[in-house]
């Protein structure tokens, strides 16, 4: 079998098929792999298989050939027309994280297919290839891009808020987010003096509305519907912290390298919780089993599953993790101002 695919010029090329996640937070979560065989094959292009969505994610990955969206079609069309568009080539590796049968039918010298868990998806993202430690989530971007961002949006301390979701059952009450922020701003508060920038998507926006309005305008950088998925990442970069529900836009934060506290309900930490030493996750009185097993639960009902979360559960959270992490940053400064001791 073939190790490359053979290309019009007659040279061998290795080529690497990444076929990953349609949703914003799998696709993060996945990255890390990625990145992973980008340091481990310099030699090798890449092609990335995802849904439409997060394809910009992906737009910066080294040596990439090209990127593929994978629009949803009846009866699993969408598979059949990435067959058609990998399987003339020879591969030297395929990882499958979405566990579709399309891989077994493509010529590869590799193939790493996921299988269903209970593990954190960074862990299993990982596993499929025997990694271990397990890649953390790495997203590629131009520096000059950074430096864009960076000088748009000032020196001003930044705390970035994710108040939304995409699905109501995982939403803290917007309400309780106002509240949240009036305290973490005000005299003597751990973000006092700080600006709030608000992401989210277009049709996001009325739901936020109330959140925008309950704070000073001068404080807030009203950024929703404004941004495509690589300028949130970028933006998240600038920030000093990021609170939000567990949604893609947290997972972006975390990715970014941002003290990241992820507010939990009816879906399930140890597979989604942010990634990093810089992460928390809080969450109400309930584990995540005790939610979805309590009589009434419904996740096809119109309604958040997230009012057991009280605003003083969240603004200890929110003490505690930056406490943490400025103690971190302080051992990492103290480390490397120690004096380097003579050998022998």
């Amino acid at each position: 079998m073939l190790v490359g695919a053979l290309e019009a010029g007659g040279s061998m090329t290795k080529r690497i098929l990444f076929i990953t996640s349609t949703r914003i937070g799998d696709a993060v979560l996945s990255s890390g792999l990625l990145h992973h065989f980008v340091e481990a094959e310099p030699e090798a292009k890449f092609t990335v298989a995802c849904g439409p969505l997060v394809t910009e994610l992906f737009q910066h990955v080294p040596r990439l050939d090209r990127i593929l969206p994978l629009r949803k079609q009846k009866r699993g069309g969408h598979w059949f027309e990435l067959w058609k568009r990998t399987a003339p080539v020879s591969w030297h590796r395929v990882i499958d994280l979405r566990s579709s049968g399309l891989s077994y039918f493509l010529r590869t010298r590799h193939r790493h297919v996921s299988r269903k868990n209970d593990l954190h998806r960074v862990v299993a993202a990982s596993e499929v290839v025997g990694l271990n430690p397990p890649a953390a989530p790495h997203l590629y971007h131009l520096p000059d891009d950074l430096e864009r961002v960076r000088a748009r949006l000032g020196r001003d301390p930044i705390v970035a808020v994710g108040a939304t979701a995409n699905w109501i059952g995982k939403r803290w009450p917007i309400e309780r987010y106002a509240e949240l922020l009036v305290r973490l701003s005000s005299d003597g508060a751990p973000f006092s003096g700080a600006r709030f920038l608000i992401l989210g998507a277009p049709d996001e926006k009325d739901m936020v509305s109330p959140l925008v309005s309950a704070l000073p305008q001068e404080q807030v950088i009203d950024k929703i519907g404004a941004l495509n998925l690589m300028d949130v990442y970028l933006h998240a970069k600038c920030a000093r912290f990021f609170v939000g529900n567990d949604s893609g836009l947290m997972h972006l934060a975390a990715a970014a390298g941002v003290p990241t506290l992820g507010l939990f309900g009816p879906t399930n930490e140890k597979w989604y919780a942010p990634w990093g030493d810089q992460c928390a996750v809080v969450r109400g009185p309930r584990s995540y089993h005790e939610i979805v097993t309590a009589p009434g639960y419904d996740w096809r009902l119109d309604k958040s599953y997230m009012h057991d979360l009280e605003v003083d559960t969240v603004e200890q959270a929110v003490h505690d993790l930056k406490a943490q992490t400025e103690h971190q940053a302080r051992d990492r400064i103290k480390k490397l101002e120690e004096p380097i001791g003579e050998e022998g």
